[in-house]
């Protein structure tokens, strides 16, 4: 108990929601590897190269 209320003393109780950028981020990423994976033929085992 005494370390969870250290680290809530120093980091905060996580009531603060605090910007990470993730939001605006995630779904471009997944939009992009969606279209990746399209452009595979959206198939998850590829044959192997030569």
């Amino acid at each position: 108990m005494k370390i969870s209320q250290k680290i809530r003393g120093e980091h905060g109780d996580g009531s603060t929601a605090v910007e990470s950028g993730y939001d605006s981020e995630a779904p471009a990423g997944r939009a992009e590897e969606s279209a990746e994976f399209a452009a595979q033929g959206n198939r998850v085992h590829l044959p192997l190269a030569d």
